[in-house]
C-alpha cells in the first residue's frame, strides 16, 4: 500500500481529466492547471521542465495556442498504488479540418502522473518524440487543410521551418 488511499488517487485522476475535457471544449485550461500542486514539477520532452503551478500555467496555453482543436484521448492507463502514480497513453490528436468523419492526425504520448495529496498532483512527465513525430503528423493535417490558430510557438524543438511555411 502507498502513502495515499487508492480511491482519493482515483478521485483525483477523475478531476484531472474532468478538468481537461473542460479545457479541451472552452480552451480555457485554467482549472486543468488547478490539479497541480502550487510547486509542481512538469516534464516535457519538447518545452522543457516548469517549476510550480503557474509556470505550468504559462506554458500550456502558449503552447495550447495554435491548436485549439487539438484532443487528448486515453488509449489506456496503469494504476501504480505503491508510488501513488498513474501512467496513461494519449494520442496528440488533431481532428481531420474539413471532414468531421475524416482522417484524424495523432501521435502516442505517454504521460506519468504523481499524487501529491490534498486532491492535487505533484508531478507529469510526458515522454514522446515531438521531433520525429510532430513535423510528419501536423504537416499532414496542414496539408489536408489544417490552419494554426497562431503563428506562435514557443519552441523550435516541435516543429521544422518546412512544417511551418507550409501552414501560413
Amino acid at each position: 500500500m502507498g502513502k495515499y488511499p487508492r480511491q482519493e488517487i482515483l478521485d483525483a485522476f477523475d478531476a484531472y481529466n474532468a478538468a481537461r475535457e473542460h479545457a479541451l471544449e472552452t480552451g480555457d485550461w485554467s482549472r486543468w492547471v488547478d490539479c497541480f500542486r502550487e510547486d509542481a514539477h512538469y516534464i516535457e520532452h519538447a518545452y522543457g521542465e516548469f517549476h510550480g503551478r503557474e509556470a505550468i500555467r504559462e506554458w500550456i496555453t502558449k503552447a495550447i495556442k495554435p491548436f485549439p482543436t487539438m484532443i487528448f484521448p486515453i488509449d489506456w492507463w496503469a494504476f501504480d498504488e505503491e508510488n501513488g502514480a498513474i501512467v496513461l497513453q494519449v494520442q496528440n490528436c488533431l481532428p481531420h479540418p474539413t471532414d468531421p468523419t475524416g482522417e484524424v492526425f495523432q501521435f502516442p504520448n505517454w504521460t506519468r502522473l504523481v499524487y501529491g495529496g490534498d486532491g492535487l498532483w505533484a508531478s507529469e512527465e510526458d515522454v514522446y518524440n515531438p521531433k520525429r513525430d510532430a513535423p510528419r503528423v501536423v504537416g499532414a493535417w496542414l496539408e489536408a487543410g489544417g490552419k494554426f490558430a497562431s503563428e506562435e510557438f514557443i519552441t523550435e524543438a516541435e516543429f521544422t521551418e518546412d512544417t511551418k511555411k507550409a501552414g501560413g
